[in-house]
């Protein structure tokens, strides 16, 4: 599998939902509250997702929709060790502030966002060259 290419697609991935991030806080936040900017960011950040991942699915050239499907969740891995990480060393976050986005029970739209995540590729293949991998339309 070209993990290193998977790899540098996630690095465009986190440096515009880093981007998206900031921009949202600095914007939507204070017209609409944090919570509700980052439930719509979720939206918003999936959909960047998606168009980074029909810019990069075939250079990174897998060959399989297993190997589509082993992208898109190390992406997912990716992404959450980097929110956590960043929410906790960097902006110092506690557990409940970081794990609020994940529950859903609160209105935390983040595990729809992975869940999205980790079909992208899969669904980039699918809309860019399905014939290729011998994927149905």
């Amino acid at each position: 599998m070209p993990w290193f290419r998977a790899l540098l697609a996630w690095l465009v991935i986190i440096v515009a939902e880093s981007v998206h991030g900031t921009l949202r806080t600095m914007h939507l936040a204070p017209a609409i509250g944090d919570f509700q900017a980052r439930r719509v960011g979720v939206l918003i950040g999936t959909a960047l997702v998606f168009v980074i991942a029909l810019g990069f699915t075939r250079w990174i050239g897998a060959k399989s929709r297993w190997q589509l499907l082993g992208i898109g969740a190390l992406w997912v891995a990716l992404t959450v060790a980097f929110e956590v990480g960043l929410g906790r060393a960097v902006l110092h976050f506690d557990w409940t502030r970081i794990l609020a986005d994940y529950d859903l029970s609160r209105g935390g739209l983040m595990g729809f966002g992975l869940l999205a995540m980790l079909f992208m590729p899969l669904l980039a293949a699918r809309t860019t060259h399905p014939h290729q991998l011998g994927l149905r339309v």
